[in-house]
């Protein structure tokens, strides 16, 4: 079994974020029926308090950092707010983080993008969540840079994005991931039918 765990920093209903992950999840999930995509919904979890932290720590906590755990990849879309990454998401990082070079995050391929009704796509907001991904202890998938900006103009469904240059741009990070995934180099890498030869034009 294969797990690609999906978090998307927005919690509104209609997200570019969430409509993002839940297209790379559909991406991933036709390399084969033992592949999981599950979303980790960042409401559940409390706010950081170390005193909360001992044992397992709160249920919601517990759940999160074992989903991690059995994880073999994770995909990071992230809205820009004021600049930087929202406080949910670093909130979570903050809770997946620990214990201290023990925790969920330690040596997980990691990738991440962003998305904003916005023209830069949020873009501003992955630096500084690269840094919080390192100093968790994250391996950070190497790929082309990906920002989708106006992304509340571009057409979906409930399954997700349907725009062809969207569809190459997010079927690259898939494949990035799906090669980057721990039990890779063990593993034959089967592509999607039709995802071969793409081109993305659309990066910020």
């Amino acid at each position: 079994m294969t797990r690609i765990v999906l978090m998307s920093g927005s919690l509104r209903r209609g997200s570019v974020n969430s409509t993002a992950v839940a297209t790379i999840g559909r991406l991933l999930a036709r390399r084969g029926a033992r592949v999981r995509t599950p979303l980790l919904d960042l409401r559940t979890l409390p706010y950081y308090d170390q005193d909360l932290d001992t044992a397992d720590g709160p249920a919601a906590v517990a759940r999160a950092r074992r989903l991690l755990g059995s994880a073999d990849a994770l995909v990071i879309s992230t809205p820009s707010y004021n600049g930087g990454a929202p406080g949910v998401l670093k909130n979570a990082l903050d809770w997946l983080s620990r214990p201290w070079g023990d925790s969920a995050l330690t040596g997980l391929p990691t990738a991440l993008m962003s998305a904003s009704p916005g023209p830069r796509g949020a873009a501003d907001a992955q630096p500084g969540l690269r840094v919080n991904l390192e100093r968790s202890g994250a391996v950070l998938i190497d790929h082309r840079p990906l920002a989708l900006g106006d992304a509340e103009a571009l057409p979906c469904t409930d399954q997700g994005f349907t725009d062809p240059s969207v569809l190459a741009l997010l079927g690259e990070l898939a494949d990035a991931v799906w090669e980057a995934r721990r039990g890779a180099a063990d593993a034959e890498v089967i592509r999607p039918a039709g995802d071969g030869g793409l081109h993305p034009a659309v990066v910020a």
